[in-house]
C-alpha cells in the first residue's frame, strides 16, 4: 500500500488530508522521542552517580525553554508545559532505570 504524502496544514481541503496530516507528524514525534531517549541513555551512560541524574535546576530549564519556543509560534505554553513536565519526568524516570541496567 503505497503512503499518501501529508500537505501543509494550511493546504488541507478535507478532514481526510488533515488526518494523514496528523499521522504522519505523529510518527515524526516519535522518532523525535526515540532520538531524544537516545540522549537520556548517553546521560545515563555518562553521568558518575545515580544523584546525578535528577537535576530539577535543568529540569525547569527545559520545561520554560520548551513553553518560550512554543509561545513563539503561538502554540498555548501551558498546554506545552503539561505535555513536557510529562515527558521530562518520563525521560528522568528511563534515565534513572539505563543508570540501574548499565551498571549491574
Amino acid at each position: 500500500m503505497t503512503e499518501i504524502p501529508a500537505k501543509a496544514p494550511e493546504n488541507c481541503q478535507s478532514m481526510t488530508e488533515v488526518r494523514i496530516g496528523v499521522d504522519a507528524t505523529d510518527r515524526e514525534l516519535v522518532a523525535l522521542l526515540d532520538k531524544r531517549f537516545g540522549y537520556m541513555r548517553a546521560a545515563a551512560r555518562i553521568k558518575p552517580t545515580r544523584d546525578a541524574v535528577r537535576d530539577e535546576e535543568r529540569k525547569a530549564s527545559v520545561i520554560n525553554a520548551a513553553v518560550a519556543d512554543a509561545e513563539s509560534y503561538g502554540i498555548p505554553g501551558d498546554v506545552i508545559a503539561d505535555i513536557w513536565e510529562r515527558l521530562v519526568e518520563g525521560s528522568i524516570a528511563y534515565e534513572f532505570e539505563e543508570w540501574d541496567r548499565s551498571r549491574t
